[in-house]
């Protein structure tokens, strides 16, 4: 008799959280020479730390600490993301991408999207596929645009310095 097939998304979901603490870490490490980078590492390093931690133990979302951090993380992302929204709104910015505001709303959006998935990815398999399908997409759309807009040397030219000096 054959083994029983060891379904991939329990797996498949510990190495998104890998991949995603990996990411915040990194988008925490790149904000050192930003003029308010103590406010950024700490806004990248706790989603970080989270996602590490569901990586390590997928179980860790159902505990009060974590629950709690990544809520009040949670508002506070999309307190910040609403700021930045009304501020970009405003100025009406002709070329988004080489606002410094868009970009950390991008990056907020990010945080608010992972840690939103973390806090409610289901234990049962059947909704289960559809978080999974969609931590996998928010997992590949901030490395495959880092990485396009690390080679795309045209985007960075307008950017400032202390951006164009990051990895």
């Amino acid at each position: 008799m054959a083994p029983a097939a060891v379904p991939p998304g329990p797996a498949l979901w510990r190495a998104c959280n890998w991949l995603m603490g990996a990411f915040f870490a990194l988008a925490a490490f790149v904000q050192i020479n930003d003029p308010d980078a103590e406010l950024w590492v700490v806004i990248y390093t706790i989603p970080s730390v989270l996602a590490l931690l569901v990586g390590l133990n997928p179980l860790a979302t159902g505990h009060f600490v974590w629950k709690t951090v990544s809520a009040i993380h949670i508002l506070f992302c999309i307190t910040w993301s609403v700021g930045l929204l009304y501020y970009l709104l405003l100025h009406k910015p002709k070329n988004i991408i080489h606002e410094e505001e868009a970009r950390e709303l991008f990056g907020l959006l990010i945080i608010i999207s992972w840690m939103s998935l973390c806090y409610s990815f289901p234990k049962n398999s059947v909704g289960g596929r559809l978080h999974l399908v969609i931590a996998v997409v928010i997992t590949l759309f901030p490395l495959i645009s880092w990485a396009y807009i690390y080679i795309n040397k045209e985007i960075q030219s307008s950017w400032p310095t202390h951006c164009k000096t990051a990895i």
